[in-house]
């Protein structure tokens, strides 16, 4: 098996899960990704059936994208950069204003070669969770090329979506 299958099957069988759990509550989901460039939201719709629980997915790339897709204030963008757990907080709060789902997933973070800096290098991606009151932020810094931090971004996101759902 390659590196990309076994990255495919990973990430299938992680979606295979969260898609179970959304069911069986009866929640939907929607994405508000920047550096995974709707990647998670391309891995959830390759499951037959999400359409039962994957309700929509921003590609915010832009800080412009941010601000009107998802209403992030442009104040926090300025004072803590669109890499920053902050943001990724107000996305995810974002998403599920602007959509009918119960539960949302934000991603924000630089995926290089280049856009590092030194107190946020390339590899560096904040994370946002959100369901009702209950909205749980993370930073994680992977290595590799482009491709690398953005596949380990995905599978991040759509795990520790896994575990706070089930927990």
């Amino acid at each position: 098996m390659t590196d990309s299958q076994h990255h495919n099957q990973k990430i299938n069988a992680i979606c295979l899960q969260l898609g179970h759990w959304l069911v069986k509550n009866s929640q939907q989901l929607v994405t508000v990704e920047s550096c995974t460039g709707g990647g998670i939201a391309a891995a959830i719709t390759d499951i037959p059936g999400s359409s039962a629980w994957f309700e929509r997915g921003f590609v915010t790339y832009s800080n412009l994208a941010k601000q009107e897709l998802v209403d992030v204030p442009k104040m926090l963008i300025d004072q803590y950069g669109a890499v920053s757990e902050q943001v990724a907080n107000a996305m995810a709060i974002g998403g599920l204003k602007n959509s009918a789902a119960t539960v949302s997933l934000s991603v924000t973070g630089i995926a290089g070669p280049d856009g590092g800096s030194n107190e946020k290098p390339v590899g560096t991606v904040c994370f946002g969770r959100a369901q009702g009151d209950k909205i749980i932020t993370t930073t994680q810094y992977f290595h590799g090329d482009r491709q690398a931090i953005r596949n380990a971004s995905i599978i991040y996101a759509l795990e520790q979506l896994v575990y706070t759902t089930n927990s």
